[in-house]
């Protein structure tokens, strides 16, 4: 039995893996962006789930989102699912978020990032972001490159821990919408396995996967000096270091 944080599990994806885990006998901690949100998982709570509650698209409620995990205890693994498709809050969810909490939590055992395929459109220049979302500076395939590239560097700066990128499909939920062609029933299947799995397949670490199976993702993703590049951006705007980095 691992305890185990998903973001964004108020609906879609997040929601789904955050249901299969407790239904697999796993301590799930669900987050939503507001309390008023937490309606939508009543069922999970009733159940004996936890939760933390904390707007993703906020500095101080990144940080408190941190604080509120840390209190209910080291967890086994974090699932990074929470994320928008455009708009101001574009790189404070998708990727500043994501890497405050990595930053700012105690290191679980395993880490799953979702990614997706357009991150294969993305492109690897960080020159005049604006992590703050203040104006748009870059676009969604942008922001699942960087977080993909954010999953390859933490799992090579942190050996002991299993970090892992996952394109879940183009699935119809409220983000992907009605007209997505890929299987709703299959999209939150890997994130879980991968969070709870005990084949060694779970384990191997620097991954990007889809549909439990491994696949090649944008060539900046592995390159060293991208991820020390993007690492250093993050840490200059949150002032929030992962541990081990090279900057």
């Amino acid at each position: 039995m691992s305890r185990i944080l998903v973001t964004g599990s108020s609906d879609g994806l997040g929601r789904a893996a955050a249901k299969a885990l407790l239904d697999g006998g796993h301590v799930v901690v669900v987050h939503a962006r507001t309390s008023g949100r937490l309606a939508a998982v009543q069922d999970l709570l009733d159940r004996g789930a936890q939760a933390i509650v904390g707007d993703l698209a906020k500095p101080d409620e990144m940080r408190g989102l941190a604080e509120q995990a840390n209190a209910l205890g080291r967890f086994e693994a974090v699932i990074h699912n929470a994320g928008v498709i455009g708009g101001p809050d574009l790189l404070p969810v998708n990727v500043v978020a994501p890497f405050v909490l990595t930053a700012e939590m105690e290191r679980p055992d395993r880490l799953i990032y979702l990614s997706s395929s357009m991150h294969h459109g993305g492109r690897a220049d960080l020159a005049g972001v604006d992590w703050s979302g203040g104006r748009e500076s870059r676009s969604y395939s942008d922001s699942k490159l960087f977080v993909t590239a954010l999953a390859a560097a933490v799992a090579r700066l942190w050996p002991d821990v299993s970090a892992h990128a996952v394109d879940p499909g183009w699935v119809p939920t409220r983000m992907g919408g009605p007209g997505a062609s890929d299987d709703l029933r299959l999209g939150h299947v890997t994130q879980a396995w991968l969070a709870a799995g005990e084949k060694p397949e779970t384990l191997r670490s620097g991954q990007y996967w889809h549909h439990k199976r491994t696949q090649t993702p944008h060539q900046a993703v592995g390159d060293e000096r991208f991820q020390t590049a993007l690492l250093s951006s993050l840490a200059n705007y949150t002032g929030s270091t992962i541990p081990g980095e090279e900057q």
